[in-house]
């Protein structure tokens, strides 16, 4: 989907990029698969804010997504492409012939009418959700379940395409965007093709108050605070931060290691994305 540049007629608008929605097919999402998501503003449970820089920003419906794909041997129509306000890539809406509706995550190139199917038995076909074991070697995939069942957490953003590169015993290895390569069950499903909206992370938001209205606050500069507000604070004039950069309660912000041991599925990594 092509992105277009806005006349500059203020400011704002100088850089500013913008999508021009011409894959998307309605504006009105399936009411039977929507729910109102509430605005947390970072704060938890107790009121306290835990996560800094949230807030404020556009009502959102969430959109309940197929992740599971487990509709098994039962074709379906694309019916809509849509826009979703909690994700970068495009939705569509599947009609299946039993009179279900669900939404998948848009391949590229999926138009309204095309027919997609999951299970062991489905082509190899873009949208159809397959077993990695009925996969083709090579093939480009995406929505890639890491635990048998759980639904994908894989290949999930926009643009985003993983590389099926070999098949060992009940293992199969993946070549994931990030550069990393892991090994995942054969029985996990994936859904072949490349994720649409491929120029999502070309699209540049011109303004702060686009920024805003995704419900993202102004992060201030350690520096530009007083010495009581952050370790970076204090000084005459513009002072470099003496010692080490630090996060706002003094833990070392870079290099230090805050995960805790080591997680079972490590032992899955081939290849790690950093060198």
């Amino acid at each position: 989907m092509p992105v277009r540049k806005v006349k500059p007629t203020s400011a704002g608008r100088r850089n500013m990029s913008l999508f021009d929605f011409s894959d998307i097919t309605t504006d009105k999402p399936e009411k039977s698969l929507v729910f109102f998501k509430k605005s947390t503003g970072g704060r938890n449970n107790q009121g306290r804010l835990t996560v800094r820089h949230k807030g404020g920003g556009h009502k959102q419906k969430y959109r309940i997504i197929d992740f599971k794909r487990d509709k098994f041997d039962i074709p379906g129509k694309v019916a809509t492409i849509e826009y979703d306000p909690n994700r970068n890539t495009r939705i569509c809406l599947i009609q299946y012939v039993d009179g279900e509706k669900r939404y998948i995550l848009a391949p590229h190139g999926i138009k309204v009418g095309d027919q997609v199917m999951s299970g062991p038995k489905a082509e190899i076909q873009i949208g159809n959700a397959l077993p990695l074991r009925n996969i083709p070697l090579g093939t480009m995939v995406h929505n890639v379940e890491l635990t048998l069942g759980r639904g994908a957490q894989l290949g999930r953003s926009a643009g985003v395409q993983i590389q099926l590169l070999a098949k060992e015993g009940n293992m199969a290895t993946l070549r994931l965007p990030s550069g990393e390569m892991r090994m995942v069950n054969m029985n996990c499903m994936a859904t072949i093709g490349q994720l649409g909206n491929t120029d999502a992370k070309n699209v540049t938001l011109g303004k702060a108050g686009r920024k805003r209205w995704l419900g993202i606050k102004p992060a201030n500069r350690g520096v530009a605070m007083n010495a009581v507000d952050h370790p970076h604070g204090g000084g005459e004039g513009k002072s470099p931060i003496g010692g080490k950069p630090q996060t706002p309660w003094g833990k070392p912000a870079m290099g230090y290691k805050t995960r805790r041991g080591r997680k079972p599925s490590d032992r899955f990594i081939v290849k790690r994305r950093t060198k």
